[in-house]
């Protein structure tokens, strides 16, 4: 008799209604796969793209979901212990295999990582694809170094708020930008040392404090704002372009000696699973586990809430990143 398992399934592209609970039968994982319960699971701007129907791939029927947190159901090639706590992310998952809004997820063992850690599922659910891109937008897009200056553009987003988080763990003077003045607070909670009112200007409230521009920014908002965003920058600085909370993606007829400054360096950072090594991870849940660091958790969603977790997120009132709890 074929196991069944709940999932979320999205037929067609469309609202937040589209995301719909069915029972359907639990995956087989086939040798280099790894069979994962999830126990809980993070949302990502991106699932609402390809629920919108506006990713650049993916196809229809599918299980949404980039990443998963859980343990080790399963195994063929005995790489993991059953039960062994694991989460994974990227290589296709939600788009072109089935993902993690689903109380089971087969992925390949190289998208896999380990983990030992005693905090609960709704902390540990939100860490993966946030982490992943915090970290190689500050390590591989800027190549960021301790002691220098960042700009945050969207400090407020899930991965704003984990890239002030593992800066100020560099040793960064951090300055983010958000577009509610009450929102503050939130951002010097997780180490912000200058929390800035985004009235489209921010260069020059940037070059108050530092006439010269920052060391390194990381974009979060969009095209829309970027070209303040680089004139927020240093001669010889960098700014990596990383996210698109506006949904604005490209830039119509760039021209671009009038976009970037001289010796300003733009890059982006778009990376995957391999990007973010077991050790980083381990590391990073060790210090939330003694205090040192947090995971900027938003709110928590029951699984038959899913919906209106997408419904949140697009109207941007989650304040955080959005968890999913399976069990």
């Amino acid at each position: 008799m074929t196991e069944m398992m709940r999932a979320i399934v999205i037929d067609a592209p469309g609202g937040p209604d589209v995301l719909t609970m069915r029972n359907v039968p639990v995956p087989s994982p086939r040798a280099g796969d790894v069979l994962i319960r999830v126990k809980a699971f993070g949302l990502n701007r991106s699932e609402l793209h390809f629920r919108r129907g506006v990713a650049s791939f993916g196809s229809f029927p599918r299980i949404p979901g980039i990443e998963a947190t859980g343990v080790v159901a399963a195994d063929p090639g005995g790489e993991f212990e059953v039960g062994q706590q694991v989460m994974t992310m990227m290589g296709g998952m939600g788009r072109t295999i089935d993902g993690g809004y689903a109380e089971y997820v087969s992925v390949p063992a190289d998208q896999v990582f380990p983990f030992a850690s005693d905090l609960p599922w709704d902390q540990l659910g939100g860490v993966p694809e946030m982490l992943q891109t915090a970290d190689g937008s500050l390590r591989i897009g800027l190549e960021a170094t301790a002691g220098q200056s960042l700009l945050i553009r969207g400090g407020t987003s899930s991965i704003g708020l984990a890239l002030a988080v593992l800066a100020k763990r560099r040793g960064m003077r951090v300055f983010s930008t958000t577009r509610r003045a009450e929102a503050f607070d939130a951002l010097r909670s997780v180490g912000v040392d200058h929390p800035l009112l985004d009235d489209g200007d921010v260069a020059t409230q940037i070059r108050k404090v530092i006439p010269g521009g920052v060391d390194g920014a990381v974009e979060l908002v969009g095209t829309n704002i970027m070209k303040d965003t680089l004139r927020s920058v240093r001669t010889g600085g960098v700014v990596c372009f990383t996210g698109m909370l506006s949904d604005e993606w490209t830039i119509p007829d760039f021209y671009p000696m009038d976009w970037i400054p001289n010796g300003v360096r733009l890059t982006s950072y778009s990376g995957g699973a391999a990007d973010l090594s077991p050790a980083a991870l381990q590391d990073y849940l060790d210090a939330v586990a003694a205090g040192e660091a947090i995971i900027p958790i938003g709110k928590v969603y029951a699984f038959d809430e899913v919906a209106q977790a997408h419904a949140d997120m697009e109207a941007g009132s989650v304040g955080g990143k959005a968890v999913v709890v399976v069990e």
